[in-house]
């Protein structure tokens, strides 16, 4: 028997997923068949979308509310969309997008094709978009330097018993776990602290 299944992803664990949760309820998924991920979309390595795609039979639907959260990089997308509406033979509805719906029921070969080239096109723009703003970052992060514009965190203030404790941590009298303590910070920052230091008193003497 066909089932129907959801797919929900947000990018981060901060995130909500309720939007999505709701629209696939409201489209009559049930809820133990929908899998969810917390996790980018850079990639298809994540739990519940292998999960999902393993449950994947012929005649089954998938129901994403966008096509971005399938995933974010074009020729993946494509090739994922390829698996699963060819190899699995499975059916995709894209809920924002009512023309990506894949489904046999009132579709002939000409709708099939508008749909998939839709999907290219949708799937084009995203990426070059994605592409524009990282090359408007990238020179918007050009034209601050160029004015002298720091960006970033400004570097943790140095304690005053920094020197102290590294000469402890140098002579084996305690740990970098130990002197992390005594600092306040983790024994990894203290690690990066202390080959400062001993970087900054070599070229002071």
């Amino acid at each position: 028997m066909a089932q129907t299944f959801g797919y929900v992803r947000v990018s981060t664990r901060e995130q909500n997923e309720e939007r999505q949760l709701i629209a696939m309820l409201d489209f009559g998924v049930p809820d133990r068949s929908i899998y969810k991920d917390k996790q980018s979309g850079k990639d298809f390595q994540r739990r519940g979308y292998c999960r999902l795609l393993k449950k994947l039979k012929p005649g089954d639907t998938l129901v994403i509310k966008s096509i971005d959260r399938l995933g974010r990089d074009y020729a993946e997308i494509l090739e994922q969309w390829r698996v699963i509406t060819k190899e699995k033979q499975a059916a995709i509805v894209v809920l924002d997008i009512p023309i990506l719906d894949t489904r046999e029921k009132d579709r002939d070969l000409t709708g099939t094709l508008i749909a998939d080239l839709v999907l290219q096109i949708l799937c084009y723009i995203a990426q070059t978009e994605r592409e524009f703003m990282r090359q408007r970052q990238a020179e918007g992060i050009a034209a601050a330097r160029v004015r002298g514009i720091k960006l970033g965190r400004p570097p943790m203030e140095r304690p005053a018993i920094l020197n102290e404790v590294c000469k402890a941590w140098e002579s084996r009298e305690i740990s970098a776990r130990e002197a992390g303590r005594r600092l306040g910070i983790s024994y990894k920052t203290f690690q990066i602290w202390a080959a400062e230091h001993t970087f900054n008193r070599k070229v002071a003497e």
